[in-house]
């Protein structure tokens, strides 16, 4: 009688592991809790630590890759936009524009398309990095290590232009001879390079 007991108790412990894997949800849904996810690799928004810093967010003031104050990089002036040509440059070839609406700042048109944005101390425009007019050079490499710099055509060093590598668009910093950012320009080669509005 011990013989069928114990083949009886065999019998009963397949069938309890057989049936421990069936179930209506696939395996990989019935991981154990340590076999969770790393959380590195969870999609979903990030939460911030307690204290640490809050990510920049673009808001009107922001010059960016793509633009600013309405003008697209690489597109034509929108309709009834208040850029126009003031008393600057003006060519078929080539329009220097400006906008009551966005002081300090100053767009070159070529080929009907926004080229280049420009802008100044005067403006409030900074990159989503927080860094614009008025910012320190040191500040600028720290943000943009990767940046060339070239000398000034106008004023003696340590003035000098600071350009992103790579493909456009693209930035240059013009850096005073006080070691400050006195304008900062976002656009297509070789309108971006322009000492001299359209020239």
């Amino acid at each position: 009688m011990i013989e069928p007991v114990k083949a009886g108790i065999a019998a009963a412990s397949l069938a309890m592991m057989l049936l421990g894997g069936c179930g209506s949800e696939p395996a990989a849904d019935r991981a154990e809790p340590e076999a969770a996810a790393d959380p590195v690799a969870v999609e979903g928004p990030a939460t911030a630590e307690p204290g640490a810093p809050t990510p920049p967010v673009a808001g009107a003031q922001t010059l960016t890759l793509e633009g600013y104050g309405g003008l697209s990089i690489g597109k034509p002036v929108p309709a009834g936009s208040p850029w126009s040509a003031r008393g600057a440059q003006a060519s078929d070839a080539c329009l220097t524009l400006s906008a009551p609406d966005w002081p300090g700042a100053y767009a070159i048109v070529e080929e009907g398309v926004v080229r280049r944005i420009t802008v100044s101390d005067e403006s409030k425009a900074k990159l989503v990095e927080g860094i614009g007019p008025g910012a320190t050079e040191a500040q600028v490499r720290k943000a943009f290590p990767s940046f060339v710099a070239e000398p000034h055509k106008y004023v003696d060093a340590p003035a000098k232009y600071l350009t992103q590598p790579g493909d456009d668009p693209r930035l240059i910093f013009e850096i005073n001879y006080k070691g400050k950012v006195s304008l900062v320009h976002v656009g297509l080669m070789p309108t971006l390079e322009y000492v001299e509005g359209c020239a």
